[in-house]
């Protein structure tokens, strides 16, 4: 039996994804190209290697053991040419990242653009999310996360210096409402919350005092997953609002915001750029970690 390496790889994507429509983005074609790969695999192994189902895409037996057998395999091939196309010198291909929205430093467009301009041939694929999910089982090359909930078995490398989270409003706010002087203050006064999803229930807003780490539910009068449409709800005098200060800092230092409860926001670790341990770290990847540690140094 000829094997079809290709129709392997299609499978392996989808055991990986579990979905034909995230397979088929993964791998650039239409989902009727993967399907017809799958079948062409069963049809030459006769045996069955996925359950569909109009909702789910689900591994049988025998596909199951494929893809344990064969996706350890797959991913050595796939670093191999990697390696392969790094005798060129040059980084080069598609570089797929996830980042969190509030990572400022990172997306405020100086590091991803002289990235570029020093690497012309590497094409950058940035998705913005703060859903926590597997970068490696959703095909991405690298994350960017706050420190503190990155798995143990990533390399992390620092992309920001230290970070804090504080209260912030407006002056018009302060004058009309006054400043909370404690956060159990603040479920008496107007928020403004966020969270990731509609599913999610508002993000609880989170502080340390004595050394003692606790968060308060403030009952927001708006919520939203858009920081900027919440400093401009702060900014217009409409509550007050939670986030990073890094992203605050223009607006604070314009007066257009006041912080307070800074007694009660110590530093923590900030933002890394995450990325599994591989024995051959891609050229394009590599390519930028360099980046990201001379930006810091200078």
């Amino acid at each position: 039996m000829g094997t079809d390496l290709n129709a392997v790889s299609v499978f392996v994507t989808l055991a990986e994804t579990l979905s034909f429509r995230a397979a088929a983005q993964r791998l650039g074609v239409s989902r009727s190209a993967v399907s017809q790969s799958i079948r062409r695999l069963e049809n030459r192994m006769g045996v069955a290697l996925v359950q569909r189902t109009t909702r789910s895409v689900r591994l049988t037996e025998a596909g199951e053991r494929l893809h344990h057998a064969v996706g350890p395999a797959i991913a050595d091939v796939a670093s191999a040419l990697d390696a392969a196309g790094e005798l060129r010198a040059r980084p080069s291909g598609l570089l797929r990242l996830t980042a969190s929205s509030i990572a400022e430093s990172f997306l405020s467009g100086p590091i991803l653009a002289t990235f570029l301009a020093a690497h012309p041939e590497v094409v950058l694929d940035v998705t913005i999310s703060d859903d926590e999910f597997d970068i490696v089982a959703e095909g991405y090359d690298a994350g960017v996360r706050l420190g503190e909930v990155i798995e143990q078995d990533m390399i992390a490398v620092p992309v920001s210096g230290d970070q804090r989270q504080l209260v912030v409003g407006s002056p018009a706010y302060v004058a009309r409402r006054g400043r909370p002087r404690h956060p159990r203050d603040l479920p008496g006064h107007t928020c403004i919350g966020w969270r990731p999803h509609p599913r999610a229930a508002p993000y609880r807003w989170e502080f340390t005092e004595n050394g003692r780490d606790f968060d308060v539910a403030v009952n927001p009068a708006m919520t939203t997953n858009d920081m900027g449409l919440m400093i401009r709800m702060a900014c217009a005098g409409a509550g007050l609002t939670f986030g990073m200060e890094e992203t605050f800092r223009p607006y604070l230092a314009r007066g257009e915001l006041v912080s307070m409860l800074e007694a009660f926001s110590p530093p923590f670790a900030g933002f890394h750029l995450y990325f599994p341990d591989r024995r051959n770290m891609p050229l394009k990847l590599r390519a930028l970690v360099d980046h990201l540690r001379e930006n810091r140094r200078g």
